[in-house]
């Protein structure tokens, strides 16, 4: 019998398999087609201090192997999902949840923080950095390890509960990202969000996405999700979920091997909504293939083998 469970930040989880934020939204859709409690946690949609209508659309993109997206943040704001989406998520899902926040500014970040964190089903807080700092010009609070570090701060000073810090891949040296939020106070470190790419309207003349520009996730990105998750195993002792690209059990133990405690499925349940269901029913006999017993003891593998 493989053991499928990881401890994160504290909290034992019965595997490893985690939906990512914005591709699961409360999990209500997803618990019309399977038992979403066979899931070892889930990201809900990311959250903001106030309602977010998103962008104009066009929104999404395909390109190949993957795809462009430019939702926008779109989310009713913290105070209808405490007050509406925990209630009825608690409904369908008996285990903690993971609170996936995102701000424009400290402030935001803070306050968001410390109103989930009071939450019981609320597990974790899963803060994404790689929003627009308003009061620094636009430039992403995750591309500077001073402003990571500040946001870090900000949200341990207001909560209890574990804070894994989202980083963005849009950087030339993420371990020195990931090394400012650990430094600040950070519990954990979930990478990688999406890849800035675009693509072009050939009749038009002009980009497909209303926002010019989105995120590329996708196979296309695992490799370098994997790498990326491989250099921030190397710089940090805190444990981290990888994400980017992952499609299958394979790719569930891959990324732990570059050490990864636990792992994020995004784009993949857009195209399969059930594949983080196959992929936690494929898991054992993945395993068993390679001689593995205890999922826990492969994390980090690659990096002694």
């Amino acid at each position: 019998m493989v053991n499928l469970k990881v401890n994160l930040a504290g909290i034992e989880i019965d595997n490893p398999v985690i939906p990512a934020s914005g591709t699961f939204g409360y999990g209500q859709e997803f618990a019309q087609l399977y038992d979403i409690n066979c899931l070892g946690t889930f990201s809900f949609k990311g959250t903001t201090r106030d309602p977010r209508y998103g962008n104009p659309t066009p929104r999404i993109a395909e390109c190949p192997s993957g795809m462009l997206n430019a939702v926008g943040l779109q989310n009713p704001g913290v105070d209808k999902v405490i007050s509406e989406e925990l209630p009825a998520l608690k409904k369908i899902f008996h285990k903690p949840v993971m609170a996936n926040v995102s701000g424009f500014s400290i402030d935001d970040y803070a306050y968001t923080c410390e109103k989930l964190d009071k939450e019981e089903q609320v597990g974790w807080l899963e803060v994404n950095i790689s929003c627009p700092n308003v009061h620094n010009g636009g430039m992403s609070f995750g591309v500077d390890p001073v402003a990571a570090a500040e946001v870090t701060r900000a949200v341990k000073s207001v909560t209890k509960k574990p804070v894994f810090m989202k980083l963005s891949p849009n950087v030339t040296d993420i371990a020195a990202i990931a090394v400012s939020c650990e430094e600040a106070g950070a519990d954990g470190i979930s990478l990688i969000n999406t890849l800035l790419g675009m693509r072009i309207d050939l009749k038009r003349r002009a980009p497909i996405l209303a926002n010019k520009m989105g995120g590329m996730s996708g196979p296309a990105v695992f490799p370098v999700a994997l790498r990326m998750v491989y250099q921030v195993y190397e710089a940090v002792k805190i444990p981290i979920i990888g994400m980017g690209g992952v499609s299958s059990a394979e790719d569930v133990i891959e990324m732990m091997l570059a050490g990864a405690t636990a792992v994020e499925i995004g784009a993949g349940n857009l195209t399969e909504p059930y594949l983080c269901r196959d992929v936690i029913a494929a898991l054992p006999a993945v395993c068993e293939k390679y001689g593995i017993d205890n999922l826990e003891s492969i994390i980090g593998g690659a990096h002694h083998g």
